[in-house]
């Protein structure tokens, strides 16, 4: 018979969490280790060494990493000095990503490389880095942030649908190849959410011309989605924190959706 646990418990785990300084990821941060794991905050922006130091304030175990996870150098460096930190990876989080919202024709190649290296190049040196680390301890847990607009397509974010779309397939790939290995990827589908991102992202398409209009716009963003309403990065969060624990111990390859229902 089926008894009550602790599945929820990551005491002794450590996670890593990319773009981990604001937004989705911080967010993520302040769930992982609210329920116990020691998190490593991997950023390009320094200013997020106060956003661990705020969880360290909180009695939370929480270290900052800065690095370009485009550059080989920096991911090798930086997941060697997490490893010199805590002592072991258990859990990453690819969730450092980047967006321009322009059609196919009015893109650059400077943003569309841009785009990409940070989606997807991004989280192939993480994951390639980290996975023996995962070895090395027996197993471990990956989520990389995919988008509802990686299962369908949007309007005037071609380079994002492109990274987005090959997140959902490539956690499928890694998924088969490292099953063996007690690996589990998932992707998390996040719909609109409250970041700065999605407020540059109103900027970027017209939708916000003044300050004054923020507000309105991140209402706009919910409003026809069946819960009525846009995200807040702490929904994001409790879907990572499920795939990460041992209630989805039996779940990988697997996009989970968290969008209001805007997709369905």
């Amino acid at each position: 018979m089926l008894q009550k646990g602790t599945p929820l418990d990551l005491s002794g785990k450590v996670a890593v969490i990319t773009g981990g300084g604001s937004g989705i990821g911080l967010a993520v941060a302040q769930m992982l280790s609210a329920y116990g794991a020691k998190v490593a905050l991997v950023d390009v922006n320094p200013k997020s060494e106060e956003r661990a130091q705020e969880l360290r304030d909180a009695g939370r175990d929480a270290a900052f990493f800065r690095c370009d996870v485009t550059n080989e150098e920096s991911v090798c460096a930086t997941v060697r000095a997490i490893v010199d930190t805590f002592g072991r990876i258990d859990i990453l989080h690819n969730n450092a990503g980047v967006t321009v919202r322009k059609t196919i024709d009015k893109l650059s190649e400077k943003e569309w490389d841009f785009v990409l290296d940070v989606g997807l190049k991004g989280l192939f040196l993480m994951s390639k880095y980290v996975i023996p680390e995962m070895r090395n301890v027996g197993g471990g847990s990956i989520v990389n942030t995919g988008s509802g607009w990686g299962l369908k397509g949007g309007d005037q974010a071609a380079a994002y649908c492109a990274v987005k779309g090959g997140i959902v397939n490539v956690t499928r790939a890694m998924a088969i190849d490292h099953g063996k290995d007690n690996i589990r990827v998932n992707s998390i589908n996040p719909g609109d959410t409250v970041t700065d991102m999605m407020i540059s992202e109103g900027w970027q398409t017209g939708e916000i011309k003044s300050e004054a209009d923020i507000d309105a716009f991140l209402a706009s963003c919910g409003s026809g989605r069946p819960l009525g309403r846009i995200g807040m990065p702490e929904d994001i969060a409790k879907g990572v924190l499920f795939l990460c624990s041992d209630l989805a111990s039996w779940v990988t390859g697997a996009a989970l959706v968290v969008d209001g229902g805007g997709i369905a």
